[in-house]
């Protein structure tokens, strides 16, 4: 065999290798899957700021951060910490007192979602979180919950 069919032949076996390894560890995880409801462009929290302690279900690690509403945008100032997401549109539905929201926030420099889904009443927040890395090779996912109160320490919010 010549070398240049002994090197085609390798990168056949290379590649093909390469290929079954890489269906394998390339399983996704799907999002947070938000419920339906009539879900609108959300405005009912603007203004307020949430000091908010959560718990990683994956490792009982506990986060602390603070949830910004403003002009329409939610904020998660550990997520700007880690990966500059930035602010992002939120949505809200009401049911009596309570005001239901979501957002999702996407890293622009890496491949990182954060899907967010809370309810607020009478000052307090409780929400939930996922936090899905994508990767050609693999899917991350950590989950987690929290809860926490209307803020009057955080700096006044604002969409820059």
């Amino acid at each position: 065999m010549t070398p240049i069919l002994k090197a085609a032949a390798m990168a056949a076996v290379v590649l093909g290798t390469g290929a079954a390894t890489v269906s394998v560890m390339n399983s996704d995880i799907a999002d947070m899957p938000v419920p339906s409801a009539n879900w609108q462009a959300g405005h009912e929290l603007d203004g307020m700021d949430f000091a908010v302690t959560a718990v990683i279900n994956e490792n009982g690690a506990e986060e602390t951060d603070v949830l910004r509403f403003a002009d329409g945008r939610f904020h998660s100032v550990d997520c700007e910490t880690y990966c500059n997401f930035g602010w992002s549109g939120y949505q809200t539905w009401t049911e009596g007192e309570v005001i239901h929201f979501t957002a999702t926030t996407r890293c622009p420099t890496a491949p990182h979602t954060v899907v967010w889904l809370g309810q607020v009443v009478d000052g307090r927040i409780e929400v939930a979180m996922s936090w899905t890395t994508r990767r050609w090779y693999w899917t991350q996912q950590i989950t987690g919950t929290g809860h926490g109160t209307l803020s009057a320490d955080a700096a006044p919010p604002t969409s820059g």
